[in-house]
């Protein structure tokens, strides 16, 4: 009986990873061994059963999915990973690419575009799995040989970022003294959890705000985000 791909789901909003766990019960030669919902728990499924796949959000309660890239480096060398997230900073998706993670791909998610990541994972993987030279053209399939037109101006936002919302999220955050977590701020301004989320990380990206994890008294810690000192 061939091995099933066995996948460890990090996702910190459970409808998400629900999703998530019933795309790949559609899809043959993977199972999913568990979820995890915060840097923590993941941290603790990787040490403790070294999953072949990981599907990783960035966007975490406690910590960047960034952050775990060196955690699986060190206890479970072996996972891949894919990233699942609506983060789409430059530096996010450099340090992704920079540490060999199989795909990237940007929420909001259909079932095709999982499918064929997964599918073209497995293809790959199995490449990786025989013995003995690997024939030229299998060999190139495992880098997609593509080209992309690449904008010479490093002023332009990236994609998903208005130059109009940045603005006001900008000035929002000015007249604040004690932080603002990504929930509150997509409140105020008007817009999801997720999209506060990204327009906070790419302004910390750009040195206008920083963050920081403040711990309360009870329940898990809050990520918020303060005006950088000019």
């Amino acid at each position: 009986m061939i091995k099933q791909i066995e996948i460890l789901i990090i996702e910190d909003d459970k409808r998400i990873s629900d999703i998530h766990r019933r795309f790949i019960e559609k899809l043959e030669g993977f199972k999913v061994i568990g979820s995890a919902y915060t840097g923590e728990e993941a941290t603790d499924w990787i040490i403790s059963y070294k999953p072949d796949l990981v599907l990783l959000d960035v966007y975490l309660p406690d910590t960047l999915g960034t952050d775990l890239l060196a955690v699986i480096q060190e206890y479970s060398p072996d996972t891949d990973i894919i990233f699942i997230t609506a983060a789409a900073e430059a530096n996010i998706v450099k340090k992704a690419f920079r540490s060999g993670v199989a795909d990237y791909i940007l929420k909001p998610l259909t079932f095709e575009k999982f499918k064929e990541s997964l599918l073209s994972y497995k293809t790959k993987r199995d490449i990786l799995t025989g013995n003995g030279e690997v024939q030229e053209n299998l060999i190139e399939s495992l880098w997609n040989k593509t080209t992309v037109q690449v904008s010479s101006s490093g002023d332009n936002p990236p994609k998903g970022i208005d130059p109009i919302t940045k603005s006001k999220v900008v000035n929002y955050i000015k007249n604040i003294n004690d932080g603002i977590t990504a929930e509150a701020l997509g409140l105020e301004v008007g817009v999801s959890r997720s999209t506060a989320r990204r327009y906070l990380e790419y302004l910390a990206s750009e040195k206008l705000v920083y963050a920081e994890l403040i711990y309360g008294t009870v329940g898990r810690p809050e990520r918020r985000y303060f005006i950088q000192p000019s």
